[in-house]
């Protein structure tokens, strides 16, 4: 009986977080965050009108001195409607210093780009994904080449000491917050 007692004492310090309201705060962030981005850049919206859903990650926090990394936890969104939870994480090695937070999104704009995410069991973000950039005037342009892409990226309000932001190289891996 003690043995027992035991055992559930362990398997209880390993949170999974069912039950948590860290879902709710995901949304919270992920809606808070599409707001943002449509407000501000108004071209976003009809890039997200002709996607088959959005993974947005609110916040993706990088940091590096030498080697670097970065963790961001987001949501996918099918017609508005939030379907799954990822969390992000990249590893990096090169000639880096200084931290950085950003949000993106990326846009799946074929359905067979948004099933291969969702079957697979750890997405990583590859040399493929087409960038829409924000221009001077602040405006999104994402030209016809990145519309017909099927993965489209939107990194934006960076804030920190590191120049760029790109997600090259990270792994999205579906979780239960």
């Amino acid at each position: 009986m003690i043995g027992m007692g035991g055992v559930g004492v362990t398997l209880a310090a390993c949170d999974n977080s069912v039950g948590s309201q860290s879902g709710a705060r995901i949304d919270a962030r992920v809606e808070s965050t599409l707001n943002y981005l449509y407000n501000r850049y108004p071209g976003a919206r009809e890039l997200a009108s002709k996607s088959s859903g959005q993974l947005v990650m609110p916040l993706v926090t990088e940091a590096g001195f030498g080697l670097g990394g970065a963790y961001g936890r987001g949501a996918l969104r099918i017609n508005d409607t939030t379907v799954d939870y990822y969390l992000l994480t990249q590893a990096s090695a090169g000639l880096q210093i200084g931290a950085q937070q950003y949000a993106h999104v990326l846009f799946f704009m074929t359905d067979q780009a948004l099933q291969e995410f969702r079957q697979a069991a750890g997405w990583v973000a590859s040399a493929d994904i087409k960038y829409a950039f924000q221009t001077e005037g602040d405006r999104l342009t994402a030209d016809t080449i990145t519309a017909s892409s099927p993965v489209v990226a939107v990194v934006f309000g960076q804030a920190g000491l590191i120049a760029g932001a790109s997600i090259e190289g990270a792994k999205y891996t579906r979780i239960i917050p």
